[in-house]
């Protein structure tokens, strides 16, 4: 048999190694991430992230700088490569 996928419209992020303070506030309480020092936190260079986790019912997920951050239909995160999400996904605005 054949599918097609039913059109449903996400929220996504896209991790760009310097917009730490927006996935923290997108993805909350699912993420979890080491930095190699602090001078961020008070404005002096930027985050040095290196490990960033989401944890799905499915397992924790690497989030590689470049990953898109999805959210999906029943509010849960995941990361996906950029290759895939633009084979998949495209812009609703």
């Amino acid at each position: 048999m054949k599918y097609i996928k039913k059109p449903v419209t996400i929220e996504a992020i896209q991790w760009d190694g310097l917009n730490l303070h927006e996935i923290i506030e997108f993805v909350g309480s699912s993420l979890s991430y080491s930095i190699c020092d602090t001078a961020w936190e008070v404005g002096k260079g930027r985050p040095y992230v290196v490990d960033m986790t989401i944890h799905t019912l499915e397992g924790d997920h690497k989030v590689s700088i470049g990953d898109f951050v999805i959210k999906g239909v029943s509010g849960e995160f995941y990361p996906c490569k950029p290759d895939i999400f633009k084979q998949t996904y495209d812009s609703a605005n």
